[in-house]
This record gives C-alpha cells, sequence and structure tokens, in this order.
C-alpha cells in the first residue's frame, strides 16, 4: 500500500512561513487539505509534486509519478478536447471517450475550448489528469466553477479511480468529502 509522509515540513516565502513543521500521512483514496486562502495548500501541493523545495522537514514517497489539476487550468484554449489531451498525453487512451462522457463531455467536440464554460474546462482538465499514468494524485480546487450535479459527477470519477492510490485534494468546501481523512493547515 503506498502511502506518502511529510514530517516537519517547513516552507517560507521572503522570510514569511507559509508552512511550519507540518506532519501528514497520505494513505490510498482521498485525503482533503483545508485551510484559508494563502495559508498553505498550494504550497504543500508544489512541495509534493517537486515543484518547490522545503526549507525543513522530510518528504517521503513522494518520488513517484504525479498527475495534477491545478488551480489554473493549464489548457490550449485554441485546440479542442482531443488536442488538449494529445497535447498532454502523446495519444488519447482508448478509455478517453467514455471518461469524457461521464463528465458530460465530448472527446469529439471540434470547438476550440475558448468557447467553453469554465466548468466544462475545469472537467476536462480533471479528465486529463486522471487519464495520465499516476501514482499519486495532486487537486488544487479542482471542483472551481462546477455546479453540484458536475461536482457529484467529478467526486465519484476521482473516488472510483483514486482505488489503491492517493489523493491530496485541496478545498475550501468539503461538501461530499465529510468522510475524506482532513489535515488542516494554518489558522482554521
Amino acid at each position: 500500500m503506498m502511502e506518502i509522509r511529510v514530517e516537519g515540513l517547513c516552507k517560507s516565502y521572503n522570510g514569511k512561513p507559509v508552512l511550519t513543521g507540518l506532519t501528514a500521512v497520505f494513505r490510498p483514496g482521498i485525503t482533503c487539505v483545508s485551510a484559508p486562502s494563502g495559508t498553505g495548500k498550494t504550497t504543500l501541493l508544489r512541495l509534493l509534486l517537486g515543484l518547490e523545495r522545503p526549507d525543513g522537514g522530510t518528504l517521503c514517497g513522494a518520488d513517484c509519478r504525479w498527475a495534477a489539476v491545478f488551480q489554473e487550468d493549464r489548457l490550449l484554449e485554441q485546440l479542442p478536447a482531443g488536442a488538449n489531451l494529445r497535447f498532454a498525453l502523446g495519444e488519447v487512451p482508448g478509455e478517453a471517450a467514455a471518461l469524457l462522457a461521464r463528465l458530460g463531455l465530448e472527446l469529439s467536440d471540434p470547438e476550440p475550448l475558448r468557447t467553453w464554460s469554465g466548468g466544462m474546462k475545469r472537467r476536462l482538465a480533471l479528465a486529463r489528469a486522471l487519464l495520465a499514468p499516476w501514482e499519486a494524485l495532486a487537486l488544487d480546487e479542482p471542483f472551481t466553477g462546477l455546479d453540484g450535479e458536475n461536482r457529484a459527477r467529478c467526486l465519484a470519477l476521482i473516488r472510483e479511480r483514486a482505488a489503491g492510490r492517493p489523493v491530496v485534494l485541496a478545498t475550501h468546501d468539503r461538501t461530499g468529502l465529510e468522510d475524506a481523512p482532513l489535515v488542516r493547515l494554518g489558522r482554521e
């Protein structure tokens, strides 16, 4: 069983501490990271992903293959869905059309993403991460811009695909995630 441990994790920017002595374990399934804005959720994910280096503490098990959904969708707005997936994944997995359909999207939609709603783009960003090969998944506010029905669809798909693998989900809103283990940061 894969797990990721952080012990005494510290990170500061310009002398201002963002994370101070964080200790947590991320086991298979979804673990929520909750905190007010500006108190380290994104920083923690960036440390886990290896995009930042901690100032102190240790990360164990984080040197695995990650997929991620960032706060920004990071999509190519001038391209349609299929081309976005090909750009990120190399080739579109055979299961892509069915996975997108579960999220209310069409792989064959020829429209460039600049014509899509914010919620549609968010679901495509999530689909892209779920279709990538991964051992651990980092999700930074993955439900931004989604209504209740689409949030529930996305969450069900994340739970299904997370089987046996850790998912670190940073969010302000734990709706539907009340049963998930919680790591609190900052002043909350």
